[in-house]
């Protein structure tokens, strides 16, 4: 079912961002695995409304809390369900959106499919369904702690940093309320979305992220190969147009002799172009890839839309919303990562002989 993420390690979401809770439920994570309270909590502040001025001012607590699967603070094997209450809904700023559309939102094409939409706050379709993934994601990296999955903001609209960061430091980034791993770009990233949000506009940008720790072996061949299985994870998150992994478009403007990545005597490669991915198998080298983000489609500006009489109209838009999402996706990147590559490392193990 589209709600449900994962084969083996299997994530399943619920709720809307003004009904009761935003929850999950975690199925296939094996018995015995210490559940990192602390670790969730911290990357659901990551995540949560209403950190800095350059996020939304709706103000959530996003406290989980866990409804089975846990017992003395281990996984019993069983499905872990779990609820994060909304408790700061403010419905009526979304009341003169019943009946009109929204440019570039899922209005329109949620009401076609299903023939009535949830129009409080963008219902299902809205980024706050995003924190249960933050959960899944967290329990999801505790089955394999050794490998280290690091994401950061690399471009907020045209401004970019000078290039990939393949050593990103985690404490610098937390560091900045932008989460980018440059201190001093960070400066001009917040700068241009203070700027942005002062317009009433909003503002796209770009995540990178560094997996380290992968062994070789992980990924299916030939649809669920690991780079696949991560553009799908990324691609399903709200906002997100684009994924590149490994050199990406520009390594279709290169040559084979120079994109070729040659062998080292211990199994490593002396460039890593291939992305840590070969024949969509984890070859050892560090996974990295680019995720691109759209800017935020509610403008706190007069734009031209359409109602369901088909009527020309005039729409503001009312509430509380980020002007740029980057800086609160870096740990929804990390989470989907984190759940892609404990799913893989659950059925290398059913594949080993």
């Amino acid at each position: 079912m589209s709600n449900t993420f994962g084969r083996v390690l299997r994530l399943t979401t619920f709720g809307e961002s003004h009904g009761e809770a935003i929850g999950g439920v975690l199925d296939g994570l094996p018995a015995g695995v210490e559940i990192p309270f602390e670790e969730i909590n911290r990357q659901l502040q990551r995540r949560r409304p209403g950190q800095s001025r350059i996020t939304t001012a709706r103000k959530e607590e996003d406290k989980v809390k866990f409804l089975s699967g846990i017992l003395e603070g281990k996984s019993l094997g069983t499905p872990i369900a779990f609820i994060i209450e909304n408790t700061n809904i403010r419905s009526a700023d979304y009341t003169h959106l019943k009946n009109a559309y929204r440019p570039s939102h899922a209005d329109f094409t949620y009401e076609k499919k299903y023939g009535l939409r949830d129009w409080r706050g963008g219902g299902r379709a809205s980024a706050r369904e995003t924190t249960a993934r933050i959960v899944g994601g967290t329990l999801a990296k505790s089955l394999i702690p050794e490998v280290q999955i690091t994401a950061y903001v690399y471009a907020v609209g045209p401004l970019h940093l000078n290039k990939i960061d393949f050593n990103p430091n985690p404490e610098v980034i937390d560091s900045n309320p932008v989460r980018t791993s440059d201190p001093e770009m960070a400066k001009a990233f917040e700068q241009l979305i203070l700027e942005t949000k002062k317009k009433g506009d909003t503002v796209g940008g770009q995540i990178i992220c560094v997996v380290k720790n992968i062994p070789p072996g992980w990924g299916e061949p030939v649809f669920d190969k690991l780079h696949a299985r991560l553009a799908s994870a990324m691609m399903s998150i709200p906002a997100v147009k684009a994924f590149e992994y490994g050199s990406g478009f520009k390594g279709s403007e290169m040559f084979g002799s120079q994109h070729n990545d040659i062998f080292n005597e211990d199994f490593t490669t002396k460039t890593n172009f291939s992305g840590g991915i070969q024949g969509g198998i984890s070859n050892g080298m560090p996974v990295y890839f680019r995720v691109g983000f759209k800017p935020v489609s509610t403008l706190l500006q007069p734009q031209q839309s359409i109602n369901r009489q088909g009527e020309i109209i005039q729409l503001k838009g009312k509430g509380r919303h980020d002007p740029c999402v980057v800086p609160r996706a870096v740990p929804i990147v990390e989470a989907m990562t984190a759940l892609v590559l404990a799913d893989m490392f659950l059925l290398q193990k059913i594949n080993q002989p």
